[in-house]
């Protein structure tokens, strides 16, 4: 961890384990961080279960327990139009966002920022993610914990929000961190982690969907024949290699196309056919994290999985580049994030959306 002395401190409590380590651990140090809870929460008049009345309680018992003081930073409104926005743009496309990602940059390290974070020399947060400084310059890096490492979620984030960026737990596995939580009897010790949306808590992501673009059917084709399998609910539903939850008889069946003009889902049958690999793809508008590097062989992931892969880029243009893969890769599709790392799958170098 770099050095903190004399360092102001802002804290992101979520009302998690993961954050409320970090603030154990900045106070332990002798440090006494601000703490802030952002608050999101559904959108007006709407019904979803949300956790964030609990999230809070927990944020503030714990921000009690360090005799820490916590402030509620209300970005309702700005998640809303910038990340939802953002998601909305992209699915209505035919495209596979993120939400995620671009909600750490417009969210955690952005609008926070703007509201209380400018008195503050370091942001900290629960992510799985570290850093190291080179030459005066910061660069994000991976975690031990190759399953709970985020930085594939921190990629899109402006090199001043990396710059303030602080993961004091990054260098922790998982376990540890439970470990850390169940001997300081924190009150949120057990408390699951969260699997949906960032900070939309159980909200379901096509239910998500569908509150902003509703059902749109279309035709369900065989991609080899042509032949109708059926009818989906509307393309933002379904993404390039999906093979779950597709409710079609006679598969397994895999979403290898879609049609956004002739609203056509196009599905493969079979045990993993080839229409449902690439290995070699398009990404542009690169956004490197630090500085822009010479970038030829390095590993790099599509979405947040424990794998990395090899793979040769080629300079097509500014920020363009075709990605030649070592393998096939199942599951790639346009709108994701492409997020690469050094060939040691160590320092984590920027992304750039996939086109194709």
């Amino acid at each position: 961890m770099e050095n903190l002395d004399e360092k102001r401190i802002a804290v992101l409590l979520s009302g998690g384990v993961d954050s409320s380590v970090v603030l154990h651990e900045l106070c332990t140090k002798g440090l006494k961080p601000d703490c802030f809870y952002i608050k999101i929460g559904p959108d007006e008049d709407e019904e979803w279960d949300c956790s964030s009345e609990e999230d809070m309680e927990m944020a503030t018992a714990v921000a009690a327990k360090y005799g820490c003081r916590l402030q509620v930073v209300d970005c309702h409104r700005e998640y809303w139009d910038q990340v939802t926005k953002y998601t909305m743009d992209k699915v209505r496309a035919g495209l596979t966002p993120n939400p995620d990602v671009m909600c750490n940059r417009l969210i955690k390290f952005g609008a926070f920022d703007e509201k209380a974070g400018h008195d503050y020399d370091l942001i900290a947060t629960g992510h799985y993610a570290q850093t190291e400084i080179e030459d005066g310059k910061k660069w994000l890096v991976t975690s031990p914990d190759p399953v709970k490492d985020q930085t594939d979620f921190l990629a899109q984030i402006e090199t001043w929000q990396l710059r303030k960026a602080l993961f004091p737990i990054g260098h922790y596995m998982k376990d540890e961190v439970r470990e850390i939580a169940e001997r300081e009897h924190l009150v949120n010790a057990r408390r699951k982690d969260s699997q949906g949306i960032c900070f939309l808590g159980k909200i379901n992501y096509n239910d998500y969907i569908r509150r902003y673009l509703g059902d749109n059917p279309g035709e369900v084709l065989e991609w080899e024949t042509g032949k109708r399998i059926g009818q989906h609910r509307g393309l933002w539903f379904h993404t390039i290699g999906q093979r779950h939850g597709l409710g079609f008889g006679g598969g397994p069946w895999y979403v290898v196309k879609k049609d956004v003009e002739k609203n056509v889902l196009y599905v493969s049958k079979g045990y993993e056919p080839r229409t449902a690999y690439k290995d070699v793809f398009q990404i542009h508008h690169f956004h490197y994290l630090t500085e822009k590097v010479e970038m030829s062989e390095v590993t790099f992931k599509i979405r947040h999985t424990p794998e990395f892969h090899r793979a040769v880029l080629e300079p097509t243009g500014e920020g363009a580049f075709t990605v030649h893969a070592s393998q096939l890769i199942q599951g790639v599709a346009p709108g994701q994030f492409c997020v690469v790392y050094d060939s040691r799958h160590h320092r984590c170098l920027g992304s750039a959306e996939i086109t194709i």
